[in-house]
């Protein structure tokens, strides 16, 4: 309540990417001093609730979306604030600055944030140096990976065959990210032909990196149609890759509270939070359809409550992730979820309630 009323009112006077860098720096310093990490983590005192998935005890089953922290520079800390699990990227093979800015923008009447951001990175040599210095981690950490912007599109599969050496030696799982509207064409690659591509030149370059078992997701658009996402699941399933990450933002803008002058003044983009609710709960329940319960789904878009944490397990999400939600509810959220989560957990031991259980 402190965050919404005094803290979200001062940093929403400031600009969204300005806040956001500066947010990733001061996590960036906790985590490279120790007592400001242990500080950080008693002050927060997020309780786990360990869940076991793709053959990895993560700690918490909520996530911190890509897209965030997207050069590893403050995962210690994300640890610490309750996640679970840390995805980072989108990562390239090499440094890129993205679009130009402004190119991240608020949507407040619809808890929404939209960006253009174009996959602005430290290129992936750099995360695999930063990710080599971690040592003993508290929790997964996975690294979502995609094409430089200027590589044409039927040589994609190189830049992420590219990624996928450097990093999955120190990488928990990788992504890849086919999805994201901020790249030109990059959506076409969820396309069967070329997924088959891609994830075939992924999975060579892990064999090559001499990592034995890295577990692979492909990262989907939830602008796809019904009938392409079951196509994707069944792509999944008969690769027998470890899942799917559901999903990434739209490019839709129907039905926002925003006004559209507003709209069209900021530009493009892809929207993500609250107004992702609805079809993404949708996507859960058709992969589902495709996919048992061997093959994860880690559900993304609109979750901020218990209400939205309860019913993606109970459609079948194995984990979760926030990133919009943690803009506009503060840095307590994975807390607040997982302490309400694992109350109603003891209400159903007590058969008050029937609560699913993640990751099963």
């Amino acid at each position: 309540m402190l965050y919404r009323t005094l803290f979200r009112p001062l940093l929403f006077a400031m600009p969204p990417e300005g806040i956001h860098e500066v947010t990733i720096r001061s996590l960036e310093f906790i985590s490279n001093h120790p007592r400001w990490m242990h500080a950080l983590a008693k002050l927060v005192d997020c309780p786990n609730y360990p869940v076991r998935a793709m053959g990895l005890e993560f700690p918490t089953p909520i996530g911190l979306a890509a897209g965030f922290d997207k050069n590893g520079v403050a995962i210690p800390a994300w640890f610490a604030m309750g996640f679970g699990f840390v995805e980072v990227g989108t990562i390239t093979p090499r440094a890129q600055a993205g679009n130009p800015k402004p190119r991240l923008f608020r949507l407040p009447k619809d808890k929404a944030l939209l960006n253009r951001m174009g996959f602005n990175n430290d290129g992936a040599p750099a995360l695999a140096q930063r990710l080599a210095r971690l040592g003993c981690k508290n929790g997964i950490v996975g690294v979502n990976i995609g094409k430089q912007r200027e590589t044409p599109i039927q040589e994609a599969a190189e830049d992420y065959a590219t990624c996928a050496s450097i990093l999955a030696p120190f990488a928990d799982y990788l992504v890849i990210n086919v999805s994201s509207p901020n790249t030109p064409g990059l959506r076409s690659l969820q396309s069967l032909h070329h997924l088959e591509s891609i994830t075939d030149a992924v999975r060579d370059a892990i064999t090559r990196s001499g990592t034995r078992h890295l577990p692979l997701l492909i990262k989907i658009s939830p602008d796809l149609l019904d009938h392409e996402i079951k196509a994707i699941a069944g792509f999944i399933q008969s690769k027998k890759l470890a899942g799917v990450v559901a999903t990434n933002t739209t490019t839709s803008r129907a039905h926002l509270r925003t006004p559209h002058q507003t709209l069209t003044e900021m530009g493009e983009g892809g929207i993500s939070g609250a107004p992702l609710r609805k079809r993404s709960l949708e996507i859960l329940e058709l992969l589902r359809q495709t996919l048992d319960a061997s093959f994860v789904v880690i559900s993304v878009g609109g979750i901020s409550t218990l209400e939205d944490l309860r019913l993606r397990f109970s459609l079948g999400a194995t984990l979760v992730q926030i990133y919009t939600a943690f803009v506009y509810e503060g840095p307590l959220l994975p807390r607040r979820l997982l302490s309400e989560f694992i109350a109603l957990q003891s209400k159903q031991r007590l058969g008050l309630h029937h609560v699913p259980t993640p990751g099963l």
